[in-house]
């Protein structure tokens, strides 16, 4: 059984940070693209970073360069999202998504609240 099991979400005062990790099992986890999404209430779903099979390309959205990290760790089977600098703008609901071929599997997501 697939499973994408995100964590590290929760609230947070403005220039703070979060580490965000997603736990993965039930297929090739080092085939698979990761990428980190974020959708806020009344937005539509936007693409935060993602990471190749291997690890050696990254890339992120210009709203989050900077201060975004992800990394991945083959052995463990887990991706990680280091967030630093913290907005207001950052609150959404993240999600951990694999890809690969066409075919992708979602986790429920991970709830971060920037705020004073």
């Amino acid at each position: 059984q697939v499973q994408l099991v995100e964590s590290g979400g929760g609230l947070v005062q403005p220039g703070g940070s979060l580490r965000l990790s997603c736990a993965a099992s039930g297929f090739t986890f080092s085939s698979y693209v990761m990428s980190w999404y974020r959708q806020a209430p009344g937005k539509e779903r936007e693409l935060v970073a993602l990471i190749t099979s291997s690890g050696g390309i990254t890339n992120y959205a210009d709203s989050v360069k900077g201060r975004f990290t992800i990394a991945r760790d083959n052995g463990k089977k887990t991706v990680n999202l280091q967030m630093n600098s913290l907005k207001p703008e950052d609150t959404a609901m993240y999600h951990c998504r694999a890809g690969r071929s066409g075919v992708e599997y979602w986790g429920r997501g991970t709830q971060v609240t920037v705020s004073s």
